[in-house]
Order: structure tokens, then sequence, then C-alpha cells
């Protein structure tokens, strides 16, 4: 790292002297004047006294402040600190300010937290120039907390059997479904429109994965059906096909039902109960890596050059380039592992199964050898889970039982390096006193909700009803914006009055008029409740 001062270094050698000779009870030490050429200072010693100094002084001289370091290393101190603590460090000095607010340091904390946003702006920062990386940030962190209010339920019709995936792609505001009718539907995410569908595939679709690039379904016949996005195309993808040719295609390998799906800016994964996961170049549609399991895979989650899946009741984790097994999660759930998430940054993995149960995993250590452990536990249904969705700090899960619960994992990713965990390469059977509890419900449905996906401020779920839910909290998201301006209003009109009131005093005003007038004219009362003044009753009421 290049710091502004190149002669620091020199400053701190000649601080560690001067502790080891005080330590052995040498008075004086000599100091050069090189060192002290750096970030001069009132109090400070000049360059030109050069002379023999006692070593107490010497380390009184050097008690600065944190503002005093270069800014490069001021910025490395800034980027282990947590969102909260940024907030409260910009406080501090406007020195302080302008090195905490610096774009670099909230984009990685934004990254972290939900990726780069898809679509970048045109000064290629992936942000508009309107905002900043902090603004963002705050901007989404405070939608993040609406999905405790209030919300509206949009219910959309036409499937005629039961739904088997959503896929949610918010960039675009599009909703892509599919189930047992073998047809993929594209709803307005906005309005809960249709739009527009494609022609029957054949078989049941139980994958649906999207981006802004391209759309791929996976049926129970082995194929992966896609759609590459058109180019000016108001809604991206023409599922009809009659628009514009060429862009649809289908490609084949896999030996059973493909079961799940997941894009990357290269790759297609594809998870299949023939017991494989099979990774796809994008451009050229080959199959270039193949990963073996035990049993049927029921779901996968990729994350940059890894791949985590789900096989009976174990998880795994391979290294995408190589094909190599990273670690695996021995009996993750007493039965099948339906169900997997997994955060931005690829450290926390979460899990649903046919217990019932949700379990979030940390992975830490380098890839050869990388550790398993658990960090905690949910049991908010009471039939298998069959989907779950991340969107921090939300993890939503939907269930046989016609309920989807709402997690906040925030405190959990906050505290769990510094809490006591335990190597759970095997996990056998759960401390029930343990068990973290939901922070919401959402209940009113019919049984068997299969999938499940969520974005900033909506939920959306599809089950055996054949009918597809979204949960919109948007609204409730502009009552909030409403009630923070009016508190503000009401903040400011306080502050404006308290300020009257300080004028006021200060220049004798009527304020002390009347506390003086109070004083020549004192009132009394006696027992019997009747005020008199000094003077007595009037004549007048004599009478």
């Amino acid at each position: 790292m290049a710091f502004e001062c190149q002669k620091s270094t020199e400053v701190s050698k000649s601080l560690a002297i001067c502790v080891e000779k005080s330590n052995s009870n040498t008075e004086h030490l000599e100091i050069s004047e090189s060192p002290l050429d750096c970030y001069p200072k009132k109090g400070i010693l000049s360059s030109s006294s050069s002379k023999q100094l006692s070593c107490n002084d010497v380390l009184l001289n050097y008690r600065r402040s944190i503002t005093d370091l270069p800014p490069a290393l001021i910025s490395e101190i800034l980027s282990c600190l947590d969102p909260q603590e940024l907030g409260i460090v910009s406080c501090v000095s406007r020195v302080l300010n302008s090195l905490a607010t610096e774009n670099s340091v909230w984009k990685e904390v934004y990254s972290e937290r939900w990726g780069l946003p898809i679509v970048p702006a045109p000064n290629g920062a992936g942000v508009s120039n309107e905002k900043s990386w902090k603004e963002l940030f705050v901007e989404r962190e405070y939608r993040s907390k609406i999905f405790l209010s209030r919300y509206s339920i949009d219910t959309l019709h036409g499937h005629t059997e039961a739904v088997r995936t959503v896929s949610l792609l918010a960039s675009a505001k599009l909703i892509f479904t599919s189930g047992y009718d073998m047809i993929v539907r594209m709803w307005d995410m906005e309005d809960g429109l249709y739009i527009a569908s494609s022609r029957p595939l054949g078989c049941t679709i139980r994958a649906v994965a999207a981006d802004t690039k391209l759309l791929v379904a996976g049926g129970t016949d082995g194929f992966i059906q896609g759609w590459r996005a058109v180019e000016g195309l108001k809604h991206l993808f023409d599922l009809k096909g009659s628009e514009v040719p060429n862009t649809e295609f289908r490609i084949w390998e896999h030996e059973g039902p493909i079961t799940s799906l997941a894009l990357d800016p290269t790759r297609i994964y594809s998870g299949s109960w023939d017991m494989t996961v099979r990774i796809w170049d994008r451009s050229s549609l080959e199959c270039i890596k193949i990963l073996r399991h035990g049993d049927w895979v029921w779901s996968l989650v990729p994350h940059d050059t890894t791949v985590a899946s789900t096989s009976g009741s174990d998880v795994y984790v391979w290294d995408t380039n190589s094909g190599t097994l990273l670690t695996v999660i021995h009996s993750a759930h007493v039965g099948n592992t339906y169900s997997l998430a997994r955060s931005h940054t690829g450290d926390f993995i979460f899990t649903g199964g046919e217990d019932g149960a949700m379990h979030m995993f940390e992975i830490t250590g380098p890839k050869p050898e990388a550790n398993v452990f658990k960090v905690a536990t949910w049991m908010p249904h009471s039939g298998p889970v069959y989907s779950l969705a991340f969107e921090f700090p939300w993890l939503v899960s939907a269930s046989s039982d016609g309920r989807l619960s709402l997690v906040d994992v925030r405190k959990l990713l906050r505290t769990n390096r510094r809490s006591l965990r335990k190597n759970v390469s095997r996990v056998t059977d759960m401390d029930r006193n343990n068990v973290e509890p939901p922070q919401r419900m959402l209940h009113g449905f019919g049984p068997n909700l299969f999938s499940v996906d969520v974005g900033a401020d909506r939920i959306v779920c599809g089950g055996e009803e054949g009918v597809v839910r979204i949960w919109n909290f948007s609204k409730a998201l502009e009552r909030e914006r409403t009630a923070r301006a009016m508190r503000g209003i009401r903040l400011e009109n306080r502050m404006r009055r308290r300020k009257l009131q300080i004028e006021m005093s200060s220049k004798g005003g009527r304020t002390d008029q009347c506390s003086v007038a109070a004083k020549k004219n004192p009132m009394h009362v006696d027992r019997s409740g009747v005020w008199r003044n000094k003077h007595g009753m009037s004549g007048k009421l004599k009478a």
C-alpha cells in the first residue's frame, strides 16, 4: 500500500527504539529531523530542534489522533467497520466524514449484502450520477425493513394446474412461472398483469431461471429450454417465438427430470434426478463439467467459482473450475434436503428439508480445507420446506403446510464471528432450546407451496392451487416515508419554538415580564378551594 508519508516507518522505528530504551532506564534519545518532517502540527517539535529529548517527551509529542494517519491507511481501517459504525465515525470530524463516505467502502458493503446492481450506469460505476454508494446503501437498508409492515396481495390467475416454480427478475420488473401445465408464463411485477406465454413444452416444468440476457426452463423429460433476450423488446424475451427467429433453443444431456437451474454471467447450472449437476457454457451451450452425486439432486446455488448443491440429505460444495469437492455437510436434515439458498458473499448457506427445519451454515477457511459451522436453526413449519429465497437480511421459506416464514438473519451475520461455534460436518439431533423463532409468518393459503422468490419489496409464491401470489410491501414503504417526513417536520417545528424561547429569554422578553408580574401579585388559596388575592375579597363580592 502506498502512503502519502513515506517516512512514517522511520517514525515508528524511532518510537520502538524509544520504548525499548525506556524499559532499560535510559533517559535520553537522539531524534533526527527526518521523522519530524511528516505532517508537522502545532505542539509537535519542528525539524530544527534535533536535541537530546527525554523518551517521555517523545511519546507525548507523538500522541496524535487517527486523522493524522495517511488517508490510505484510514480507509483500510474504516473498511473493517460495519455500516452502523461507519455512520458513527462519520460524525466525529470532517476528515473522517469525507473518508467514511468514500464510494469504495460503501460499494463493498453494498455488494456484500445485495450484490452489485445488474444494470450499470453510464459512468460505469454501477450507480447513477445522482446517488453515491452510501445513499444507495442507506436507501436499500431502509427498504429492507418494510417486510414487517403492512402489505397487499395480488393474485395472478392463468395456470390451469399447480405452479411448481417461480422466478422474480426485479431489475426488469418481470415474473416467470411454470408448472404442471407445461407452459412458461411471463407477468408484469408492478401491475400483476399477464404479458406472454410459451407454447406447451411437452412435460412438467420444475425449474426456471432468468437474468436480463437469458431465460431457461427445465423439464421432467431432461431438456433445458432457453430463450435469448431480444434487443429493443420491451419485455426482453419473445416466448412465442413469432417476432424474432433463432432466439429459442433446447439442449439435451440429462437422463432424468431437471429439478433446479441457475445462471451466472458465463455459465448455466442444472441439477437433475440423474444424480448429476451439469455446468454449461452460455455461448456455446456445451456441457463443460459434470458433478456426480450419490442421490437425487434437489437444489443448487452457484457463487463465484463454487456451487452448492443438495443431494438426498447431504449438502455439497464444489469448485466449478476443477470439479473437485470442497466440503460435505452429511445428514443436514432428517430426510431429503429439498431447498437451498446462499448469501451474496457465498460464506453462508441456508437449507430447508423434509423434517420442516431450516439451518444456517457458515463456510470458513481456504477452499481445499473448507470448514463448515452451524450458526442457527429454525422450525417454523409443520411440513417439508420446499423452497428458500434469500434477500439480505430476509430468509423466506415456503412449505407444504401452506405458510411462508420470514426470518431476519441480520443479527446472526453480525455476531456469528464473535461466538463460539461447533463444527458440524455431520449434523445429528437438534437442540430445540437453541431454535430461533421466525420474525413473521404469512398464513391463510392452500397447502403445498412449492416455490418462493423475494425481491426488494415483494415476495412471489406459487403452489398446488395453480395461482401465483405477490405480497406487495411497496405501499408500506410510501407510508413509512410519509411518516418520516411528518416526524421531521414536527422535530423542525419543535426546534424552531425552542430557539424562539431561548431568544426571548436572553432578550428579557415577555416571559420575564410575566414572571415579574406574578411575583408582584401573588395568589393565595384557602383550604375551601376559594382563591383570594392579597387584599381579600372585593366590595362588590361582599355585597
